[in-house]
């Protein structure tokens, strides 16, 4: 269980699928990091962990529901040698869209 969070933590999953952004470009997600009720850095640092562990070219989503991680997750691509393609805001959350170079 996360520290500050009621719900048991399982941050990453490998359940792949496919995702149409907004460019109408497909993409197949090769992970996905729930960040839900985590507030910064928690999302920064699972999403830094994430980009090490996929390869070149795939796409991570990471969900988050606070606003300012979901703002600092585009600036940080460059330092993390991946690309922010799309934010999408969903029922609950905010999707970022992150593929490594």
């Amino acid at each position: 269980m996360g520290l500050f969070s009621k719900k048991p933590k399982t941050e990453e999953t490998t359940t792949s699928h496919d995702v149409t952004l907004g460019d109408g470009a497909t993409h197949t997600i090769a992970k996905v990091v729930d960040c839900i009720g985590d507030s910064c850095p928690r999302p920064q640092l699972m999403t830094k962990k994430t980009i090490g562990q996929v390869d070149v070219g795939q796409v991570i989503e990471v969900m988050v529901d606070n606003p300012s991680s979901m703002e600092a997750l585009p600036p940080m691509c460059d330092e993390l040698s991946a690309t922010h393609l799309e934010t999408v805001k969903a029922e609950r959350c905010w999707k970022v869209y992150i593929r490594k170079d």
